[in-house]
């Protein structure tokens, strides 16, 4: 087993392809997040982005290249409470009768397992429902919530596990100025305590301030990789990323969201 050194990527993708449909999506993609750096993966509809973070965590599979998550393959990784996903809220809403406390409790399970939750346990989710600014709606009902503050659950669910990485896809994507600012706030918050950030985005926004790094994927290949200003303007296009009809419906193949 290869030792690996605190300067290694926290996530890393080679050469990586994939497809869609039998649509080609990802031709090539080399990508790293290191250790405390937030990392902004911009573009147009279609260019790559959702796809590129779901091959990361192993969601679509790849047809070719390799990722290493903390420097092991992901095939082999299995520390999946070291990983916080927030998926795009087009394709995790759904209308389950549960409270913002049950929700974001659940993503305390790659912790906890099938083990009763502790004291610590306990205080991590209300700790993660406090940061998002939710702490006087924790035993409502998510359905009786905003598009802003449902995108907060999420957050709040991603956070219950502490993670060192974190991978946001579109986190303001149909969401108020109150709650963009809310979640700017969150992610300082993260930054400040030494978690990495890997950003799907369609602009930067209040993030902008917080970014270290900006990628530009356009038809699927990197066309840009270093500082944001460079970034913006043509090749950063608004828009979201194509959805795969069947996406809301295919299987979670990792330890993330079960």
């Amino acid at each position: 087993m290869p030792q690996h050194t605190t300067t290694d990527p926290v996530i890393r993708l080679r050469g990586a392809t994939a497809a869609l449909g039998g649509r080609p999506v990802l031709r090539g993609v080399d990508l790293a997040v290191h250790r405390g750096e937030v990392v902004a993966l911009l573009g147009a509809n279609g260019s790559g982005k959702s796809t590129a973070v779901r091959s990361a965590i192993g969601q679509v599979p790849l047809t070719s290249g390799t990722v290493e998550l903390f420097g092991t393959e992901l095939r082999r990784f299995r520390q999946w409470a070291r990983i916080g996903y927030v998926p795009q809220r087009t394709t995790a809403a759904g209308g389950v009768p549960a409270t913002v406390r049950e929700v974001v409790a659940s993503g305390r399970l790659s912790r906890t397992k099938l083990r009763l939750p502790r004291k610590a346990d306990r205080e991590a989710v209300s700790r993660a429902i406090e940061l998002v600014g939710l702490t006087d709606r924790a035993r409502d009902s998510v359905s009786a919530l905003s598009g802003g503050q449902h995108q907060r659950v999420l957050i709040a669910r991603a956070l219950a596990a502490e993670p060192e990485l974190l991978i946001m896809d579109e986190p303001m994507a149909g969401v108020d100025l109150a709650s963009q600012e809310v979640l700017a706030h969150t992610l300082r918050e993260q930054v400040a305590v030494g978690a990495s950030v890997l950003l799907v985005l369609h602009e930067l926004g209040p993030l902008e301030p917080l970014i270290d790094r900006a990628i530009v994927l356009r038809d699927g290949c990197v066309t840009h990789d270093g500082p944001p200003p460079e970034a913006l303007g043509q090749h950063a296009l608004p828009g979201h990323d194509h959805v795969h009809p069947h996406a809301a419906s295919e299987p979670v193949r990792t330890g993330l969201l079960s």
